[in-house]
């Protein structure tokens, strides 16, 4: 695997579910310490960082990318050692049985099980599983010998391989891991701050993304910025079975933009500064052609006075799932475009 994507790797491995996010936090400290200027965590978890440039602007640029996954978490253990769980974020319960977890700061393999299909009945093979008919089983024997290894309370991740793909005709090199939302942000921001930026900068790496933006809110309080970047991944639909009008963006034709979605209407002027940037660079881009969705820009653009805010995103098959897919052509031109945009939105041209 090319070097580069070493820290990647790490992130995506790494558990870390809204509410657990500290060994993601730890890795992006180990990794940015020799090159931020300064570091502080808060309160909620998240990690603020700032970055000193070639020069000291006029106004306050704030990057941001979530840490959090969604997960699970453990809320019952039955008599037969059986983990009861309930979701955090919101994941599909199609993708959810059947896979690989780990439990717990132990990270205890487990199982999501069901009801074998053998032994449901005619409706039963119809219908959906509700997460109340599932269970997460890590071969366990009885609920004592389960509380040896797991708790209440305890966060569950999937558990998922790293998988870089060099030969993907059209779309490029490929990654297919797990947490690529928003750990494929985290990375992008350990890469601007290890990189030589022209203007001072400040990055947050957000917690609590997936269950309502939270750590977002706080951390834009603190920044107090007039521009934000939130830097995400979002849901590419370029798939068989769904109409191209309904794709939403396209996997390896570049970085997706907003112009709104659930929670935030777009900066129209910094929304139309992110292609005349891209193409004067030379990188793709492309409009998220759906209102759907939200990400930290809804909590980030309402901070204080108001914050004049700009998402861009990785297009992302099968996101909130154990594997998902994007194309590393995309998120390369994430980074040359993300720090594009630092030196025009701190140039002096949107006073």
């Amino acid at each position: 695997m090319n070097d580069r994507y070493r820290l990647l790797k790490k992130l995506c491995t790494s558990c870390g579910i809204s509410g657990d996010e500290k060994s993601i936090r730890d890795i992006i400290i180990s990794e940015i310490e020799a090159y931020a200027d300064d570091i502080k965590t808060d309160n909620m978890g998240n990690l603020i960082v700032f970055k000193k440039g070639l020069k000291t602007p006029d106004k306050k640029l704030m990057i941001s990318a979530h840490m959090d996954e969604v997960g699970f978490m453990v809320t019952f253990i039955t008599e037969q050692g059986y983990l009861k769980f309930d979701q955090v974020g919101g994941i599909d319960r199609r993708v959810a049985f059947g896979k690989r977890v780990l439990v717990g700061e132990n990270l205890i393999d487990g199982v999501v099980g069901v009801k074998p299909i053998h032994l449901c009945s005619e409706e039963e093979k119809e219908t959906l599983p509700k997460y109340s008919d599932m269970y997460i089983d890590i071969g366990a024997e009885s609920r004592e010998e389960a509380e040896k290894y797991v708790s209440i309370g305890d966060s569950v991740c999937f558990c998922s391989p790293f998988e870089i793909n060099e030969d993907a005709e059209d779309l490029g090199t490929t990654l297919k891991a797990k947490a690529i939302d928003d750990r494929a942000g985290c990375f992008i921001m350990t890469e601007l701050i290890k990189s030589d930026l022209e203007y001072d900068c400040a990055f947050t790496f957000v917690v609590q993304e997936e269950v309502g933006l939270r750590g977002a809110k706080t951390a834009a309080y603190t920044v107090n910025p007039d521009f934000a970047i939130v830097l995400e991944s979002t849901t590419a639909s370029d798939i068989h079975g769904c109409d191209d009008s309904k794709a939403v963006c396209h996997v390896g034709k570049g970085v997706v933009v907003s112009f709104m979605d659930r929670s935030t209407i777009y900066d129209k002027e910094m929304f139309r500064e992110a292609f005349k940037a891209a193409k004067d660079i030379g990188v793709k881009a492309q409009v998220k052609s759906a209102v759907a969705g939200g990400n930290d820009s809804g909590a980030i653009h309402i901070s204080r006075g108001g914050v004049r805010t700009l998402a861009l995103s990785l297009p992302c098959r099968y996101i909130h799932s154990g594997l998902s897919l994007v194309s590393l052509s995309d998120m390369e031109a994430s980074i040359s475009l993300t720090k594009e945009l630092i030196s025009r939105f701190l140039g002096g041209s949107y006073d």
